[in-house]
C-alpha cells in the first residue's frame, strides 16, 4: 500500500471517528467561553451604566439619607497648669444620648426616568421625640460650676445636607429653638445640624421633638442613640428590603406598602448615654429598610449568562447523537454557528429587558434562538424529527432555566437537580452505544 493511500485511510478513520469528533466538540466549548465571558462582560457594563445614572439623579435629589441623634452637648472647663505652672483651662465637651427616643415616618416614593433607566426616590415625613435626661454630673467628674450652660447645643446627624426640602422645626425643654446648619463639634456626628440652647443647670429632664421633610433615594437608615430607640415606618412602596445592623420587630408587607416597627435598646450596641470629647462613635449600627425594585434585569440576566455552558453542552449533545443516528457528519463551522445563536440569545436578553419587562423578554428572545437553531439544524440535518428533537432540548433548557429564575432562593438546588436529571437521562439513552463501532458516513463528493 502506497504512502499516499495510508495517509488517505488514516485521514477518513479520523474525520469519520466518533472520539475525534468529541475532541473537536470540547475544543469549539472552550472557544464558545469566549463569547460567553464577553457577554458577561456586557451584563456588567450595562449595569455599571444604570448605576451611574442612578447615581447622578440621586444626587440631584438627595442620596441615601442615615439620620443620627439628636445628641446633647454640654461644654465644660477642663483645667491645666502651664509650663509656668499657672492654672489655665480648654473647653471640652460632654454629650449626652436621649433617655428616650421615638422615631415616626411616612415615605413617599416615587420613579424617576433618565433614558431607559429608573431611579427610585423618596420624600420621607418624620418626626423626632424623646427626652434627654441629665445624669448627676459627679458621675463624669465634672463640677456643676464648670459647666457652660449657656453654650450647651443639640444637634443631628443627617447624611446629604441637600435632601432637607422644608425648614425644620425643633422644640427642646418646650421651647422652640432655631435650627442652623453645620455642627458645632466634629466629636460625634460629621454633617448635620444644630441648635444653640440654654440648659438650666437645675433641671434634669429635657424633653424635645423635631420634625423633619427629607428627599432621598433607595434606603432610609437610623442610628439607634436613645437607651429605648422605637421606629416605626410606613410607606406605599410594595417591595422593602429592611437592612442594617437591626431587623423590625414587627413589619406587614403587601401590594398596597409596608409598615415596619424596630426597638433597639442601649444594650445592642458599644457606646454608653453619655461620655465625654471623641470617646465613642455612633456610626457603626445603622438600620433602616431599603426601597427594593423586585426585578433587578442584569442580576438575572447575569444569573441566566451563568449556566451558557450548560446550554452549548447539552444542544452541542443533541446535535451529536443526530450525527450518530443520522449517520452524516457535521461540520464544526455549523456547530460553531449555532453555539454562536446561543450566545446572541444573551445580548437579545439584555437589550430587549431594558425596554419592556424581563420576563416578556425572555420569552421574546427564548421563542427567537429556538426557532433560529431549530430552522438551522433542519437544513443540516435533512430530518424532521431530528431537528424536533433538537426543538424539544431547546425548549425544555429554556424553560427550566425560567423556574430557575423565579425560584431565586432555590436556583442552586434547582440547577443542580436539573443538571443530574439531563445527564441520568443522556446516559440512560447512551448506555448501549457501542461507541468503538461508530463511524460517519463519508461524505459524497
Amino acid at each position: 500500500m502506497s504512502e499516499q493511500n495510508i495517509l488517505t485511510k488514516t485521514s477518513g478513520l479520523i474525520k469519520n471517528s466518533a472520539t475525534f469528533k468529541i475532541l473537536t466538540i470540547g475544543f469549539l466549548l472552550l472557544i464558545l467561553l469566549i463569547p460567553a465571558s464577553m457577554t458577561k462582560s456586557l451584563i456588567r457594563e450595562r449595569k455599571v451604566r444604570r448605576n451611574d445614572v442612578v447615581n447622578e439623579i440621586s444626587s440631584k435629589w438627595g442620596n441615601q439619607q442615615t439620620i443620627s441623634g439628636p445628641v446633647l452637648t454640654m461644654p465644660y472647663k477642663k483645667y491645666f497648669k502651664d509650663s509656668e505652672g499657672k492654672t489655665r483651662f480648654s473647653v471640652k465637651n460632654i454629650h449626652f444620648l436621649p433617655k428616650q427616643l421615638s422615631i415616626k415616618g411616612n415615605i413617599k416614593p416615587e420613579i424617576r426616568y433618565r433614558g431607559i433607566y429608573e431611579a427610585v426616590l423618596y420624600n420621607a415625613d418624620i418626626t423626632l421625640e424623646g427626652m434627654f435626661e441629665l445624669p448627676d454630673l459627679q458621675e463624669l467628674n465634672v463640677a456643676a460650676k464648670d459647666i457652660l450652660w449657656s453654650r450647651s447645643f443639640v444637634s443631628m446627624g443627617i447624611s446629604d445636607m441637600r435632601g432637607i426640602k422644608e425648614n425644620i422645626t425643633a422644640s427642646v425643654n418646650d421651647k422652640k429653638v432655631s435650627i442652623t446648619p453645620g455642627i458645632e463639634s466634629k466629636d460625634v456626628l460629621d454633617s448635620g445640624i444644630s441648635a444653640k440652647l440654654s440648659v438650666p443647670s437645675n433641671k434634669q429632664n429635657l424633653p424635645f421633638r423635631f420634625t423633619l421633610n427629607l428627599n432621598g433615594s433607595q434606603q432610609i437608615n437610623f442610628t439607634p442613640v436613645g437607651e429605648v430607640t422605637d421606629v416605626s415606618l410606613s410607606s406605599t412602596w410594595p417591595s422593602p428590603s429592611f437592612t442594617g445592623s437591626f431587623l423590625p420587630v414587627s413589619r406587614e408587607i403587601n401590594k398596597k406598602g409596608f409598615t415596619a416597627a424596630w426597638k433597639v435598646l442601649h444594650l445592642n450596641r458599644n457606646y454608653p448615654q453619655h461620655w465625654k470629647d471623641k470617646k465613642y462613635q455612633i456610626g457603626n449600627y445603622p438600620f433602616g429598610v431599603k426601597l427594593f425594585i423586585a426585578t433587578d434585569i442584569y442580576q438575572k440576566s447575569m444569573r441566566t449568562s451563568k449556566y451558557a455552558i450548560m446550554f452549548f453542552v447539552f444542544t452541542f449533545t443533541a446535535l451529536f447523537f443526530s450525527e450518530v443516528i443520522n449517520k452524516k457528519r457535521l461540520h464544526p463551522i455549523q456547530y460553531l454557528l449555532i453555539g454562536f445563536a446561543l450566545c446572541v440569545f444573551y445580548t437579545l436578553l439584555i437589550s430587549v429587558s431594558e425596554h419592556i419587562n424581563f420576563n416578556i423578554a425572555y420569552f421574546i428572545s427564548s421563542i427567537a434562538t429556538i426557532l433560529l437553531i431549530t430552522g438551522y439544524s433542519k437544513s443540516i440535518l435533512h430530518s424532521k424529527r431530528l431537528s424536533l428533537t433538537v426543538f424539544g432540548v431547546l425548549t425544555l433548557l429554556y424553560a427550566y432555566m425560567y423556574i430557575v429564575l423565579q425560584l431565586e432562593d432555590y436556583a442552586l438546588l434547582m440547577g443542580s437537580i436539573g443538571l443530574f436529571i439531563l445527564l441520568s437521562i443522556i446516559m440512560y439513552i447512551t448506555r448501549k452505544i457501542d461507541w468503538y463501532s461508530v463511524q460517519f458516513e463519508e461524505e459524497k463528493q
